[in-house]
């Protein structure tokens, strides 16, 4: 999505179409009824004038909100020649110098955030403007920060299949100790493919040898790929992949020359919806470098052995017989931009093997519909693994704005409780459901050594700046090695469990620890971020809901 900034008013637009039969002599309807050509409107209004007369116009329409019955209902017209792209270009992007220089001004130490705030604070209280604005209001800013007592949570012991690590309280990473032979449950690969273009045939060697080292380094099984070299477009790759894949492949690699989007997004939805196989694409230029390639490798190894249904590393979780999920939504860019909400809930004590489903709404809505059938699915999985129905359930709902916890708690909710009744009149799990938010604007330092610092990971805010009318607590769970730590905000708003906020805090924390694509602490829970990565990979490339028999695997990693 393109957005542009028009330089005579400072306004932002998204661009919505290309009008290439106008010009700048084109002429429109003024409020009065008179008529009146670009040219000299740009001129009269902006005193701008338009040198290229064969420009096409930049088309923006605006959405129709709640009150603005006075703006205008046709299109916005947009001159290019007055218009500038805003964000980063993916060349931008790209260059490390640029996004260097960039980071040092956008990513802040506590210390130099604090700098930056006492000096807004220093403006405000010395603009006399400012003041009898404020006044009028009834509003006041303190000379300082607020300053409270926080916790912070013990860490966690990560377990391994022959060890126990206790995670490091500044890191929270166990990067070093996941490299040997000490995964939970390793899958043996007997019958995968490996596809590849005639250029990158170095690629795919060097990658087949180093997953071949890296699995023995694992303890997992791994036998050849079958090599198949196909033609460097999209529909040779989907083409091979119609004729190769037999019920028995249990993974396809695709070494891809780039990262088109279409290509990706063929091979996804085809091996995702049509064939359910799980898959791995990797780029070429990622295998380039021989000092990195045997960490690609060894990443790309846990991944695939994720996707099989292994698992990987797990923590004591004290509660038992409860079930874990997570909600998330993303608005489709194709399908109609509909919205599309992933619901993943856990299958076993240690939260290490997973049950997904997708469900597709209409345009841009973000309140689930078809919780109900989500529900019902994960409860009889649940039951499945364990012979028995959880006996409570906590649901991780992200996504939500403040504006939309009332709907979620008379709709949602209701769904779901409706849901739990229906499985049986003598079945009634304790439920709690935590909206999880992400886009604050709190930031938290510890003053540690006489500097301000980021808090280390397990910081617990539960006083101060909560809300009272709410249950609701801060964690900062993830360490950050540059700029200002960013706090996640959960918000309790169904609870029948009676667990005592400490043990929610807790339990929250620990679930953070869980996510396979990552060894170390993430900023939300792992249902939360296995909720978005399924909601992502449909909205951006399958467009259809995947296929049930991958319901039970980590294939959207």
């Amino acid at each position: 999505m393109n957005i542009l900034r028009a330089r005579y008013n400072n306004r932002t637009y998204r661009v919505d179409d290309i009008n290439w039969d106008f010009t700048p002599e084109s002429t429109f309807k003024k409020s009065d009824g008179s008529e009146i050509n670009f040219i000299d409107y740009y001129k009269n209004q902006y005193n701008k004038e338009i040198t290229d007369l064969k420009q096409p116009a930049i088309i923006h329409n605006p959405k129709k909100t709640k009150g603005a019955e006075k703006m205008p209902t046709g299109p916005v017209i947009l001159i290019p020649e007055f218009c500038s792209l805003t964000g980063l270009t993916d060349r931008m992007r790209n260059d490390f110098t640029v996004m260097r220089d960039l980071s040092s001004h956008t990513r802040l130490v506590p210390e130099e955030r604090e700098r930056e705030v006492g000096k807004f604070l220093e403006r405000i209280h010395k603009d006399d403007g400012v003041q009898k604005e404020l006044r009028d209001w009834g509003l006041n800013f303190d000379t300082k920060l607020l300053s409270f007592t926080g916790r912070v949570l013990p860490s966690e012991i990560i377990l391994l299949s022959k060890k126990a690590v206790n995670t490091d309280a500044q890191l929270a990473d166990w990067s070093k100790e996941i490299k040997g032979p000490t995964l939970l449950h390793t899958k043996t690969l007997e019958n995968w493919l490996l596809l590849y273009s005639r250029r990158n045939y170095d690629a795919a060697n060097a990658l087949t040898q180093n997953l071949f080292k890296v699995s023995q380094q694992l303890g997992i099984r791994m036998n050849k790929a079958v090599l198949i070299e196909v033609d460097d477009n999209t529909d040779a790759y989907v083409k091979v992949l119609h004729q190769k894949v037999r019920p028995d492949t249990q993974m396809v690699v695709c070494i891809l020359s780039s990262n088109r989007k279409d290509r990706y997004d063929a091979i996804k939805k085809y091996l995702c919806a049509e064939c359910p196989v799980p898959s791995q694409c990797v780029l070429a230029k990622t295998l380039s470098k021989p000092q990195t390639i045997f960490s690609v490798a060894l990443k790309i190894a846990l991944q695939m052995n994720c996707k099989m249904g292994g698992e990987l590393w797990t923590l004591e979780i004290p509660l038992k017989e409860m079930m874990i999920v997570g909600i998330d939504c993303y608005h489709d860019t194709l399908a109609g931009k509909r919205s599309v909400a992933a619901f993943v809930a856990s299958l076993n004590q240690g939260m290490t093997r997973w049950f997904s489903r997708c469900i597709l709404q209409d345009q841009k809505q973000e309140v689930v519909d078809g919780l109900k059938a989500c529900m019902q699915a994960a409860l009889n999985a649940w039951y499945t693994s364990n012979k028995t129905l959880p006996g409570r359930i906590i649901i991780y709902r992200d996504g939500v704005g403040d504006g939309q916890l009332n709907t979620i708690i008379s709709y949602e909710i209701e769904q779901l409780v409706d849901c739990i009744k229906a499985t049986g009149k003598d079945y009634n799990p304790k439920l709690s459901v935590v909206i999880v938010k992400k886009r604050i604007s709190a930031r938290f330092f510890a003053r540690m050594g006489g500097r301000l610092q980021n808090p280390p990971p397990g910081t617990i805010v539960d006083v101060e700046v909560t809300r009272p009318e709410w249950y609701d607590f801060f964690i900062i769970s993830q360490s950050v090695r540059q700029g200002t730590v960013s706090p996640t905000h959960y918000n309790v708003v169904f609870d029948t469990g009676a667990l005592k906020p400490d043990y929610m805090q807790r339990l929250t924390y620990k679930l953070c620890h869980l996510y396979y694509n990552w060894p170390g602490v993430i900023r939300v829970p792992a249902p939360c971020q296995y909720a978005h990565k399924l909601a992502f990979l449909v909205g951006q490339s399958v467009h259809k809901e995947p296929h049930l028999s991958l319901s039970d695997r980590l294939f959207y990693l």
